[in-house]
């Protein structure tokens, strides 16, 4: 979808304070959209669609209790080692 929008005026804005029992989420980012759109659709009763700016960006509603941010630590590399052997083991193709 053609916005006019740069990729940094693309963001992706997410809004809660210690007293509310919502997270807002606004977004551009296509991925994003389409799982909270499934999740709204899927549990009405915990996150709903609350704009459209009309620019390609939803906004969404979320109840708190069902956000998370998850941060993950690098592979080392003997992990990366072990994982790239079992999945040559299990048939799997790398990056090519």
């Amino acid at each position: 979808m053609k916005t006019g929008l740069t990729k940094r005026q693309k963001t992706t804005c997410i809004y809660f304070d210690e007293a509310s029992k919502t997270v807002e989420i606004q977004t551009h980012n296509t991925a994003l959209k389409k799982r909270l759109t499934q999740y709204a659709a899927a549990y009405p009763n915990l996150c709903r669609q609350t704009d459209d700016d009309e620019q390609g960006g939803l906004t969404f509603e979320i109840d708190r209790r069902r956000f998370g941010i998850r941060l993950t630590a690098p592979y080392s590399a003997e992990r990366r080692q072990a994982t790239s052997e079992l999945a040559k083991k299990n048939g799997l193709k790398g990056r090519v």
